[in-house]
């Protein structure tokens, strides 16, 4: 996220970037400490509102800390590539032997089972833009995944229930924070509370 973090900098924005451990502990955890350390940074800056920009899981550790925690401050929310939805490719790769050690707790609890953990966040009800990738880089996707995807998660997966706005942009999963229309689109959010309107664009 250094790109990114940079570029938001240089749009006058304190930024704090939380890294946490996500193959080793369970949703709880990780969303516990990843969440609640980025706050309580924002909070020892005196910031008077907190914004999140998640890629990918972080966009379900944010939804998950909602649940049982209330962050008086949160402003506004953008997400790359969240598995909103929960992942196919995860669902696809479950009976593999060896992903349940590879994905750890929390990625093998990823999957689009109704009962399970993304299922159960529901609704989303704070202001957020979501952006979605079309690049697939990836031959398992295409095993996996229906429709357009960024090689890890489905289009249709990163859209969720009260969402303000979502794009979809040719990117791939695990790269896009660092390209410049995604950075362009998250800084234009942060600002709006909406993605750059499509005959504004070159």
């Amino acid at each position: 996220m250094s790109e990114l973090s940079r570029k938001l900098e240089r749009a006058n924005y304190d930024v704090v970037s939380i890294n946490y451990p996500s193959r080793r502990h369970s949703i709880d955890v990780l969303a516990a400490d990843a969440v609640g350390r980025g706050v309580a940074s924002c909070r020892l800056l005196h910031a008077p509102q907190i914004s999140f920009v998640t890629h990918s899981l972080g966009g379900i550790l944010l939804r998950y800390y909602l649940v049982d925690n209330e962050i008086a401050e949160l402003n506004k929310v953008v997400m790359l590539g969240p598995p909103n939805q929960g992942s196919e490719l995860v669902d696809g790769l479950l009976p593999v032997p060896g992903f349940k050690f590879f994905g750890g707790p929390t990625g093998i609890a990823l999957g689009t089972d109704d009962a399970g953990i993304v299922a159960s966040l529901g609704a989303v009800n704070f202001d957020l833009g979501v952006i979605a990738g079309t690049t697939n880089i990836n031959p398992l996707a295409r095993l996996f995944i229906p429709g357009p995807n960024d090689s890890i998660v489905s289009v249709e997966s990163t859209k969720v229930e009260g969402m303000r706005d979502h794009i979809i942009l040719p990117v791939t999963h695990t790269f896009m924070m660092r390209n410049n229309q995604v950075i362009d689109e998250v800084i234009h959010y942060l600002k709006t509370g909406a993605f750059i309107p499509q005959e504004a664009k070159p």
